[in-house]
């Protein structure tokens, strides 16, 4: 084979999230085949939030806050089929509660808050075969979301830094990159050097709004995926509508990268806006999304890492401020709303929208409309943050054709994409996009990652947070698996490859 034939062909199968695969062990897997095998009930409203797989021990970790305890379970998956509660850690000694794990080498990494939540967190590293502690290192506030590097190296966490219910207290929005060589040293970034730049930002799209808050403190990391090469990763600040850029060797945040906005005014993107409209009447209405991503995943792809987005859109929503008005609660400009029966029940009056944009002309009326979230996934460059796709309002007539659509949600976030994951199944690049209010994970085709195709729609468990993706080769079973757990019921799903 030529030289530049071989290259090509390698670039074609570009390595994504953390494992490398031989194509050709499990060719015959197929993603439209994914079926329910087992159900797990671990507890009753938040439990089964987040999870993660360790191979070496067949053992499945799921973070669990139920009311005052806060603890990490442990679930043998040993026969995939017939998933075994085996214990659990008490994390209620070490803070606040758990917000996420991640598993590499044997040792299980957590996110853990303060005990209270502006207090600075800690990521505590367990070993997954005893469950001993082997490190406790202290980040930023609120660790919301933590990950190892695919090489196993560094362990990256994203510190939201919430405010307080008050809005008195706003610690700043920090990410940690912690040395798993270097005895787990840790150092912790922030955002305050992209202050001189918050005009042009802004301007793109990037929102800053918070009550009295500083560049740094406003911002307000989720969601974090690295590449292949353990040397970028890529962190989405999801109230601020941005994803930022990060050079793990460097320790440097080299890039925010705003996200702009979505129109809703065109057939592609048509929205139901009204949960009083006693009917789900998807139109195009004058009104724009936020993105505002939640998970993100990267795939990487003739040298340019995709970034898969689950935009689900998130408000500040506190007794000492609230950014949400319905839009029948503003004043609109007439040039711009010249039809005054817009703002019924029935058509945009129960859409909730943020306060914080849309008078552009700063004199007390609105202009235009900026709702929370896009109600879809979206595919950006991870070098530069051009947006190459966006699965409009597919999502949405997915679970509309399954009856699976809340309608008591349209006046929010729609189906509110919220968990995404990647692997490879069979030869193919699979995405999974878990819905929150809709209960269910959409499974697409992503081998051309600027034109996913839909395949299927899976039912899971009631508010899907956390989806865990397990490749053949490190499955019990040799199949491809994806493990669902959702929140609101507290109950685990386990999906198999017929």
């Amino acid at each position: 084979m030529k030289l530049k034939s071989l290259l090509l062909l390698l670039s074609a199968f570009s390595i994504i999230s953390c494992v490398k695969h031989d194509f050709d062990e499990y060719p015959n897997e197929d993603a439209s085949s994914f079926t329910e095998i087992s159900s797990l009930q671990i507890g009753g409203e938040g439990a089964a939030e987040i999870t993660a797989y360790d191979p070496s021990t067949k053992k499945l970790f799921v973070v669990t806050n139920s009311g005052a305890f806060s603890q990490i379970d442990i679930v043998d998956l040993s026969n995939p089929a017939v998933p075994a509660p085996i214990g659990s850690i008490d994390i209620t000694p070490y803070g606040g509660g758990v917000n996420s794990v991640s598993v590499s080498n044997g040792k299980l990494a957590a996110a853990v808050e303060g005990f209270a939540k502006t207090d600075a967190g800690k990521i505590i590293i367990f070993k997954t075969s005893d469950y001993s502690l082997v490190k406790e290192v202290i980040v930023g506030a609120l660790p919301d979301m933590v990950t190892y590097s695919p090489d196993g190296k560094y362990i990256l966490s994203a510190n939201e830094g919430e405010p307080n219910d008050a809005y008195t207290i706003d610690p700043v929005g920090t990410v940690s990159i912690i040395s798993v060589k270097d005895n787990y040293a840790v150092t912790t970034l922030d955002f305050a050097s992209f202050a001189p730049q918050v005009a042009a930002l802004k301007a793109k799209g990037l929102r800053i709004y918070g009550l009295n808050a500083s560049f740094e403190k406003d911002i307000e990391p989720e969601y974090v995926t690295i590449d292949a090469n353990s040397t970028t990763a890529w962190v989405t600040l999801q109230e601020n509508n941005a994803i930022a850029k990060i050079n793990i060797r460097a320790k440097k945040i080299t890039a925010i990268f705003p996200l702009g906005f979505k129109n809703y005014n065109s057939a592609a993107n048509a929205i139901d806006p009204s949960d009083k409209d006693n009917a789900i009447l998807p139109g195009q209405w004058q009104v724009n999304g936020m993105y505002e991503p939640d998970g993100i995943a990267v795939y990487e792809n003739r040298g340019i890492p995709y970034l898969f987005t689950a935009n689900e859109g998130d408000a500040r929503d506190y007794p000492g401020y609230s950014e949400i008005k319905r839009v029948k609660d503003l004043s609109l400009d007439l040039t711009a709303f010249p039809d005054a029966t817009i703002k019924q029940d029935a058509k945009l009056g129960r859409l909730n929208v943020t306060k914080t944009l849309g008078d552009t002309d700063a004199d007390g009326d609105y202009d235009q409309l900026f709702s929370l979230g896009a109600r879809s996934f979206s595919v950006w460059n991870g070098w530069n943050g051009e947006r190459v796709f966006d699965s409009g309002n597919e999502l949405e007539k997915k679970c509309i054709d399954a009856l699976n659509y809340d309608d008591a949600r349209s006046d929010d976030k729609g189906v509110e994409p919220e968990g995404m994951t990647i692997g490879y199944v069979g030869r193919k690049v699979i995405a999974f996009v878990g819905m929150e209010r809709s209960d269910a994970v959409a499974i697409y085709d992503i081998s051309n990652p600027t034109s996913p195709k839909f395949l299927k729609l899976l039912k899971c468990g009631d508010a899907p947070e956390g989806l865990t993706f397990i490749h053949a080769s490190q499955s019990p079973n040799n199949k491809s698996l994806l493990v669902v757990s959702s929140e609101n019921d507290g109950v685990i799903k386990v999906y198999a490859v017929n």
